[in-house]
């Protein structure tokens, strides 16, 4: 199974937009605390020097957290 990284990530970002979201839909954590984690996130993947070859994937995980938080994924907005 070659693609099972990808796989591994899809299963991971869904389970963890779940959970934000339900975290949310249950007042535990305000949304602005939610977009705050995912920029964190973000951030996080920006900064990490890679040496493994994994600039372009960080990049790209990084711009796709940013397309969650501007609402064009699946995180609700009230």
């Amino acid at each position: 199974m070659s693609n099972a990284p990808d796989i591994a990530g899809l299963a991971a970002l869904a389970v963890c937009e779940s959970l934000l979201l339900a975290l949310n839909d249950r007042n535990v954590m305000p949304e602005h605390t939610i977009v705050g984690v995912l920029r964190d996130a973000a951030k996080i993947l920006e900064a990490t020097p890679s040496s493994d070859g994994q600039t372009a994937s960080h990049a790209a995980a990084a711009a796709l957290i940013h397309k969650i938080i501007d609402g064009h994924n699946s995180v609700r907005r009230p």
